[in-house]
């Protein structure tokens, strides 16, 4: 037994999440429900796969903090872990992510969505409760910008989830805890890197709200997450995370830079074997921004209701919608495998080196055309960006060398 055949195991059961306890049955999320499955765990076997994962340069960082955040890709499977101490010794938090990249028509989300992203600047907020796909949905638009536009991404995330390869976007993607301290610094720092778009994982503190106003009020495009279960109070959340004293400020600025939110849960859809996302869209309207600025959030769910001229969904109208949608992607089933898309580059596999003189060589890839391409391939501005072979391992250290 060990953590591989774990996750195997998770992944036939077609679980969303694997959660692992000392003295406890591995317990599998399928479809919303958790199942345990097998026997208990000895603790000893849990402490020795939570050293290796972590590796002895970070150990002393998860026995001072008991807990530790990552992500690795098990059995050909993307997973976000998070390696917990507990009353029983170590625990594990395991999610399972999509093995494709996502994107709108994969993720079966409407497809006003790409409108959003067309936009210069603003804010855009992905609001749901945990393990709803926020994050799922979050690369689904980076991906369309990435096969739309030649912009820069900067992505800050904690850790870092979907990888993704540069087509017609020039993308960064930044860990914290790994390639900077803290959400902090890294807004502090991508605000000088001269990015176009910023994604910002997740909202946690005020600080970090602050910053993230303030990089979408300064011409960039900022999407980021924040946890609530409809979209005024996504809102309502963020004002009040604040001092009483600055929340009148705090909303005004965030009426002026709020492009729309999106608030999203799953539900399983039996016909279909899949949970698919309902979700509420609420746009930045005149008179949503003048709510917010006066901090009317209770009025908010009205307008939602009543503004599908100005391409808002209520949660009823986008389960209408859902029940008459006709063409679903069907994860397994569909053809993605034959878009011509590239299999994406591992850039949080093992622990990163001390910065160092050496740089890896960064070359565009020259192939020939493929028998079927995505309408981005075709396109004259797509950048690939790849390692050159041989040098990949010597940047990134694989846990144990």
């Amino acid at each position: 037994m060990d953590l591989d055949s774990l996750v195997k195991t998770a992944l036939g059961n077609g679980a969303s999440d694997l959660h692992l306890e000392a003295g406890l049955p591995p317990a599998l999320r399928i479809r919303g429900t958790l199942r345990t499955l097998g026997e208990s765990l000895p603790g000893e076997f849990l402490l020795e796969a939570a050293r290796a994962l972590i590796g002895e340069e970070q150990w002393p960082r998860f026995v001072e903090q008991r807990s530790f955040d990552l992500s690795r890709t098990i059995q050909g499977v993307r997973c976000r872990i998070n390696v917990l101490h507990t009353a029983r010794g170590i625990g594990f938090a395991i999610r399972l992510l999509a093995s494709f990249q996502a994107t709108v028509e994969r993720l079966n989300l409407h497809p006003d969505l790409k409108k959003l992203v067309a936009q210069a600047h603003g804010l855009i907020l992905v609001s749901g409760p945990t393990g709803c796909g926020k994050s799922s949905t979050l690369a689904a638009l980076i991906q369309e910008i990435n096969l739309t536009d030649a912009r820069h991404v900067v992505t800050i995330e904690s850790p870092i989830e979907y990888t993704f390869r540069p087509r017609r976007a020039y993308i960064r993607q930044r860990e914290v805890g790994r390639d900077t301290p803290s959400f902090e610094q890294a807004l502090l720092d991508t605000l000088r890197e001269d990015p176009d778009v910023i994604m910002v994982g997740e909202m946690r503190d005020p600080q970090t709200m602050r910053l993230t106003l303030n990089a979408s009020e300064t011409g960039h495009l900022v999407l980021a997450t924040v946890h609530s279960s409809t979209c005024a109070e996504a809102l309502q959340r963020v004002v009040s995370a604040f001092p009483a004293e600055i929340q009148s400020s705090v909303s005004a600025q965030l009426a002026d830079c709020l492009l729309a939110v999106i608030s999203q849960r799953l539900r399983f859809r039996p016909d279909l074997n899949i949970r698919v996302p309902e979700c509420e869209i609420l746009m930045g309207t005149h008179a949503i921004k003048n709510f917010i600025r006066n901090r009317d959030f209770f009025k908010i769910a009205s307008a939602l209701e009543t503004g599908a001229d100005h391409g808002m969904w209520s949660f009823q109208r986008y389960r209408s919608w859902l029940e008459s949608r006709g063409n679903w992607s069907i994860p397994g089933q569909s053809a993605e495998a034959s878009e011509g898309e590239p299999e994406e580059m591992d850039m949080t596999h093992g622990t990163s080196p001390p910065i160092s003189p050496a740089t890896r060589p960064i070359r565009p890839e020259k192939r020939t055309a493929p028998a079927r391409q995505s309408p981005a391939a075709k396109t004259s501005k797509r950048i690939e960006i790849e390692p050159v072979e041989g040098e990949f391992g010597k940047i990134l250290k694989r846990p144990g060398e």
